[in-house]
């Protein structure tokens, strides 16, 4: 049940590897003092690794996930899962996912792709064996509302908008740094040293702020993802499957995968997960159910 760790982890590496090369062959150079010049450069840079992430998460989340694909079913269990997911699917009128099982004993489950038409859904063996057919039907409910609710591409906006202030400020305190070491120096007019090192800083220091904030909106999705799953599979299902979950194991999904799961890790730094406790998730639903029978 995880999607957005993946997908920030493989941003932030895209992003320092950008700022090494940028570096390294003097763009930093021609970008020059311009700050509309700063602007452009940061936002071409910004939503490139925030796109290359996106365009990659499906594939990638096949390899380090090690996900089987079922492209023709061999038993009962695969044929009920690709059917349920497909049904799903023409019910919120969204393209055919592609549906795959991995391999783990924790129940856990994802959804990712970079458009709607073009998306993955998978499930742990744990899940499926821990969960009854409703629980695992409302699971599929929830990762499909992921991909109707376009996440992966919204989440791909944010932190494009994200990665742009990331550089702008990375390039500030490379520039303070620069400076600061080289005292009353002057200089050629070039970068430094401390230039090089204080933007690498900066992209580690201000990437993890970016995450913390891409974490909270990650948060406001995954109750909409709850009330989609429930619209698809009925709302006390949905209920018993995230009451299943607290009784589960901490998530193993990658970093960059957690975000489009069902349930996040469960040691993260507040500040840092992309779900909410599963005991909110929960009385959200419940408090919407109860607004809806009074309504």
């Amino acid at each position: 049940m995880s999607r957005i760790l993946l997908f920030l982890a493989t941003n932030a590496a895209v992003m320092v590897v950008f700022s090494i090369i940028t570096s390294i062959f003097g763009l930093d150079r021609a970008i020059g003092q311009s700050n509309v010049t700063l602007l452009i450069y940061a936002s071409l840079f910004g939503f490139a690794g925030s796109f290359i992430s996106l365009f990659m998460s499906k594939s990638m989340a096949i390899r380090s996930m090690r996900v089987q694909l079922i492209d023709q079913p061999t038993n009962d269990t695969e044929r009920w899962l690709q059917s349920t997911v497909h049904a799903q699917a023409k019910e919120a009128g969204i393209g055919l996912p592609d549906v795959g099982i991995f391999d783990s004993p924790t129940p856990n489950a994802f959804a990712t792709g970079w458009n709607k038409n073009n998306s993955l859904v998978a499930v742990s063996t744990g899940l499926l064996q821990t969960m009854d057919k409703g629980e695992v039907d409302a699971v599929l409910g929830h990762e499909v509302a992921h991909v109707y609710n376009g996440d992966m591409v919204t989440m791909g906006l944010i932190q494009g908008v994200l990665n742009t202030f990331v550089i702008i400020f990375s390039r500030i305190l490379g520039g303070m740094i620069d400076s600061a070491m080289r005292g009353n120096r002057g200089g050629g007019g070039g970068y430094g040293m401390g230039f090089f090192i204080g933007n690498i800083i900066g992209n580690v220091v201000f990437g993890a702020m970016a995450s913390m904030i891409a974490a909270w909106f990650s948060r406001q999705r995954e109750y909409r993802a709850d009330a989609g799953g429930a619209k698809l599979a009925g709302r006390q299902q949905m209920i018993g499957a995230l009451e299943a979950l607290k009784g589960g194991a901490e998530s193993q999904l990658p970093a960059n995968l957690q975000a489009f799961g069902i349930a996040g890790g469960g040691k993260l730094a507040k500040l840092m997960s992309t779900h909410p406790p599963l005991d909110v998730r929960i009385a959200r639903l419940r408090e919407d159910g109860a607004a809806v029978q009074q309504g």
